[in-house]
């Protein structure tokens, strides 16, 4: 009857243990967010806005046939087998001047209409979107590289150099992040050389200026959490075996620290990526962005400002491309968040 009643108390198997045990925990994250469709929804939606952005010159020069950069106010297009100017008199609410033409829904003729220099729509936001997605990817890497660097240097080694990484990161995080970026880049853009980083010198009209520009603003949202977490992780117990068995400071930060703190890094960087797009368009519409003949979603809703009543898809389509990109990036990196949690509940099944 013992045996009977310690049996009873036998939990099952969970079913696809055998498999889980030999799996790594960065196989296992992988699995949880393979598995979860809706973060995989949102990094479908987000590689599929990159891939036509990039495309954006394939669409300008082989469909639409257009110079999305060329100013065309004397222009002329087909609308419903008919030539049609794209400037056409007596528009607004008083018929009064020129109005662009509005959107023809044909990918070969102005499918969103043109702007109010003439300019094709459709290309303007698709180049537009490539150089906001460098922007925003470029400075949301290089934002979470040397913030990561420097928290494992002030956390690990505490000190006087947490004090002074840590104080400097509190000076930029006391300033409002768009004002910050807003007096630095008022500043560099009328240097009347560009701006030179050693023996690199970055043009006003450089994509560069601005990815440097936004990394360097979002440097304390990063640099917080990953020093907390170097902290917390210093004072386990195998850092302490380490350092006992005569383990190098370097050999400390990058092979015991640095890997258990790089999943806060990692489900940090889809969402800086969609911080960073923001204030890119938020710059660009206040045309201290991303410069011309460059075009950026921000610069290209600041053209259809003064076209919201007449022309408003302008403005509306940018707005909705930042609108999916960021709902994408954010669905994806609460995806990674919880793929990446240990505390998460595994059920995986073979």
């Amino acid at each position: 009857m013992a045996e009977v009643a310690a049996l009873d108390h036998v939990e099952p198997a969970s079913p696809g243990g055998p498999e889980v045990a030999g799996r790594s925990p960065w196989a296992l994250a992988g699995r949880r967010l393979v598995r979860n469709r809706i973060a995989m929804g949102g990094l479908a939606l987000f590689l599929l806005i990159v891939v036509v952005s990039f495309a954006a010159p394939i669409y300008a020069d082989h469909i639409a046939h257009v110079n999305a950069f060329e100013n065309n106010l004397n222009g002329t297009t087909i609308v419903n087998g008919k030539k049609v100017p794209l400037m056409q008199q007596g528009g607004g609410l008083l018929h009064l001047g020129e109005t662009p033409i509005g959107p023809t829904w044909d990918v070969h003729h102005y499918f969103l209409g043109a702007d109010q220099n003439g300019r094709d729509v459709a290309s303007r936001v698709l180049y537009g979107g490539r150089s906001s997605l460098l922007v925003g990817i470029g400075s949301a890497v290089i934002c979470c590289f040397f913030a990561t660097l420097l928290a494992l240097l002030a956390g690990f080694h505490g000190g006087v150099i947490d004090s002074v990484f840590s104080r400097s990161m509190d000076v930029i995080w006391a300033f409002p992040f768009l004002l910050l970026a807003i007096c630095i880049a008022t500043v560099l853009l009328n240097a009347p050389n560009g701006v030179g980083i050693g023996p690199v010198r970055i043009q006003a009209s450089s994509l560069w200026l601005p990815t440097l520009i936004i990394a360097f603003i979002f440097l304390p949202y990063v640099f917080r959490p990953v020093r907390g977490h170097v902290l917390a992780v210093s004072e386990k117990e195998y850092v302490e075996a380490a350092i006992a068995q005569g383990a190098s400071g370097w050999r400390l930060v990058f092979s015991e620290v640095l890997p258990n703190v790089i999943t806060v890094v990692i489900v940090l960087l889809p969402l800086i990526i969609a911080t960073t797009i923001l204030a890119e368009a938020a710059l660009s519409y206040l045309s201290i962005g991303v410069q011309p003949p460059n075009a950026s979603w921000g610069s290209v809703i600041s053209d259809g400002q003064g076209l919201l009543y007449t022309r408003p898809w302008v403005a509306i389509a940018p707005g909705i491309m930042i609108v999916l990109t960021v709902l994408a990036l954010n669905v994806f990196g609460d995806g990674v968040r919880d793929a990446l949690d240990p505390r998460a509940k595994l059920r995986i099944e073979g």
